[in-house]
């Protein structure tokens, strides 16, 4: 995507929807072939926490799918990608599958036998050609027909919390983002796609379906080295009141891995940014973290 100025639209992580688009093993939810295949998988990682990101192949979802893979003492990791590009983007593997998050079809399967999932897909929207930055103003946005919020923040993000929740999965990470509680946030205008509302509509449906979960809303999301800045906790948008109101994606994503392992992490809901680079100290105790959260949405 491109990028855009600031205070326009903060870096959603990376996620279209292809009709077209077939998960990499197989479609048939009965087939023999699949299921022996994770359960032999299961039989040999057993001790080690299994773990499937959906949106793998965007920023954020590539550096948590990274972060996993270098922990393979106490990780298996599978990535859930849209399309053969995206799965080459992460190196090819074969934990790596590809699917359409509006298609359960597609979703059941990848879902089997993990543990935990890590969903990091949205909508993105694309800026109208014909800008010209010169002339002032700005730019417009729209959303590729089957690939609007409605359509990959509900109804698909939907579809994984119904695929986990059947599957037995155990814990839910959900990375969404802050701004939420103002309907009238300039996100929502992008395309008039309501991205938050649709954003928020999943949180809900996730804190709603008993599933232990954790939604992290992140602030703006910045290209920059992580683990070296203070980690900053909020509720309700306050953080979006302040000049902290940005974090790199690499914190994002290792906060996503904290959760995985505290229970001071389940269920609950916050907002998360970070103090600037040299203020501060960086925070290295998640649980510590994880603990100042009090509010379960």
């Amino acid at each position: 995507m491109a990028s855009v100025t600031r205070g326009i639209l903060p870096h959603f992580p990376q996620y279209t929807c292809n009709k077209t688009t077939t998960i990499s093993l197989t479609l048939n939810p009965t087939s023999t072939t699949r299921r022996r295949r994770f359960s032999v998988l299961s039989m040999a990682d057993s001790g080690r926490t299994t773990v499937l990101v959906t949106g793998a192949g965007g920023r954020t979802g590539q550096i948590v799918y990274k972060k996993l893979k270098e922990r393979s003492g106490e990780y298996v990791a599978r990535g859930f990608v849209r399309s053969e590009e995206s799965k080459g983007k992460i190196g090819g593997e074969d934990d790596v599958l590809i699917g359409d998050i509006r298609d359960p079809q597609t979703v059941n399967p990848a879902v089997e036998g993990i543990d935990a999932l890590v969903i990091l897909t949205s909508a993105v929207p694309k800026m109208k050609p014909g800008f010209d930055p010169t002339k002032g103003g700005r730019p417009e946005f729209y959303f590729e027909e089957g690939s609007n919020p409605e359509q990959v923040d509900w109804e698909g993000q939907k579809n994984q919390i119904d695929a986990a929740k059947a599957a037995g999965v155990k814990h839910i990470v959900l990375v969404g983002s802050m701004g939420g509680t103002n309907l009238n946030h300039p996100l929502n205008s992008l395309g008039n796609g309501n991205i938050l509302v649709w954003k928020r509509k999943a949180e809900q449906y996730l804190a709603d379906s008993g599933i232990p979960y954790t939604i992290i809303r992140a602030g703006g999301l910045q290209d920059k080295e992580g683990g070296i800045r203070e980690l900053l906790i909020g509720k309700d948008d306050e953080l979006l009141e302040t000049e902290t109101k940005t974090v790199a994606r690499s914190d994002v994503a290792e906060v996503c891995i904290q959760a995985l392992q505290f229970e001071e992490a389940k269920f609950k809901a916050f907002d998360l940014a970070s103090k600037p680079e040299g203020s501060g100290t960086p925070t290295k105790d998640f649980k510590s973290l994880f603990s100042q959260v009090t509010t379960r949405f």
